[in-house]
């Protein structure tokens, strides 16, 4: 049978993208799921699963009517599919009202989760911790979902819960991409909240992206200074795949502090690629032989001003003169 988990969580607090971000996590681990629309009070809500379902590639079911017998029947439909992991997106309100606890409640009886989630808005001050304590005592909640935990958000009422319930916090929603969602571990979120990094996350998703040998390949030629612009262009597809840069850049430790007031953002990156793309395969092994008019066609073609072409190319080149500066010094096997 399935693993069940069941999604939990007033209106509003992320709760149906955090279903979709727990499925892709999932299927990340090797596992396939299935995502139940059970939250039928909001119009859009099995509609917005199902968007979300047809991006990460899982499928979503949901049947009209009572939401009991909807999450009861997407069991049935996990089972018949092979499934082995069902996540039922339930009905928020905008509080705390009796009706939405006895039917959540009918749910929780109907599926028997093995894990019940409350998804919880880092960005909420002391009512996280009313809802927090009102959802336990109907369901026993196995852990918490912190989402929206970006931006300014600092996540202190929601951290709170775990006190008040004594529950764990599981996950973390750290942006708005579907891959922004990480396992939450207190010590690292308290680091990275510090500026003082997050070095372990950040290995983590790197070993998830960068294919080993194709990673020492790069090393190696960024020390022997035969790393081309090629070569950094497919450096910054696969730390795209990372998540957003100002994330990946914020878990590096002395960075963190620093990026609250830079602005990193993944247009800048969008427009790195589109300048080497509009170079020739020459001018991307060679970026010495970029002259004025090159620059400016350069420009033209990627949509781009002459001065963003002269800081890459000066940028890049500085890049590569220190790291033979560094590959002289590496012992040579």
């Amino acid at each position: 049978p399935p693993t069940v988990v069941l999604m939990a969580g007033l209106q509003g607090s992320g709760k149906t993208t955090s279903a979709a971000k727990l499925a892709s996590w999932f299927k990340k681990q090797g596992r396939q799921p299935l995502l139940v629309g059970a939250d039928l009070q909001r119009p859009a809500a099995v509609e917005q699963l199902r968007v979300l379902g047809s991006q990460i590639g899982v499928p979503v079911f949901s049947a009209p009517g009572d939401p009991v017998e909807t999450a009861r029947l997407g069991l049935e439909e996990a089972r018949r599919l092979g499934r082995n992991v069902l996540i039922v997106d339930t009905a928020g309100r905008l509080a705390i009202d009796a009706e939405m606890m006895e039917q959540v409640r009918l749910i929780s009886e109907t599926v028997q989760p093995r894990y019940t989630f409350l998804v919880v808005d880092a960005m909420t001050g002391q009512d996280a911790v009313t809802v927090a304590e009102a959802f336990n005592a109907t369901l026993s909640i196995d852990g918490v979902i912190l989402s929206k935990l970006d931006g300014d958000a600092r996540g202190g009422a929601a951290l709170s819960v775990k006190e008040v319930i004594g529950k764990p916090i599981a996950f973390a929603a750290t942006g708005e991409k579907i891959d922004a969602f990480e396992q939450f571990h207190p010590d690292r979120m308290a680091g990275r909240i510090l500026g003082m990094g997050d070095m372990l996350t950040l290995i983590e998703q790197a070993e998830q992206v960068f294919e080993k040998e194709e990673a020492e390949k790069a090393a190696k030629k960024l020390v022997t200074g035969k790393f081309t612009l090629d070569d950094f262009l497919d450096q910054l597809q696969q730390l795209k795949k990372m998540g957003p840069l100002q994330n990946v850049l914020g878990m590096l430790p002395g960075v963190g502090a620093q990026l609250k007031d830079a602005e990193v953002s993944d247009d800048q990156v969008k427009r790195t690629e589109a300048i080497i793309r509009s170079m020739t395969p020459e001018e991307r092994e060679n970026p010495s032989v970029i002259n004025g008019s090159r620059r400016t066609r350069i420009a033209k073609g990627s949509g781009t001003q002459v001065q963003d072409v002269n800081r890459l190319v000066k940028q890049f080149g500085e890049m590569q003169k220190m790291m033979k500066r560094f590959g002289g010094r590496l012992p040579s096997r």
